[in-house]
């Protein structure tokens, strides 16, 4: 990208560091929860959107542990990834 597109996701960039931390670490956090989950006896037996759910969580607490652990987002986001997957097991339940 060049000229304004460039400026634009600098500054996205920016605001974002800004918020959740350097990148680099939010990475080695994430990274190493995942590597926790994907160690875990069940791992392989979940749904995707199970898997999917807990990654997404795991992205989530790396930016809490990293960035603005007051940023109220953070915390809507996971209970809306679990929500989800609560959502769907209900409806196959009923």
């Amino acid at each position: 990208m060049h000229g304004n597109g460039q400026t634009s996701v600098d500054a996205t960039l920016a605001e974002r560091g800004n918020r959740y931390g350097s990148f680099d670490e939010h990475a080695r956090i994430t990274q190493a929860i995942k590597r926790a989950m994907e160690d875990s006896r069940n791992w392989a037996s979940l749904d995707d959107d199970m898997r999917e759910s807990l990654e997404m969580l795991a992205h989530k607490v790396g930016r809490i542990l990293n960035g603005d652990p007051a940023y109220a987002d953070s915390w809507h986001d996971i209970a809306g990834y679990v929500r989800l997957v609560e959502q769907r097991l209900e409806t196959e339940t009923a």
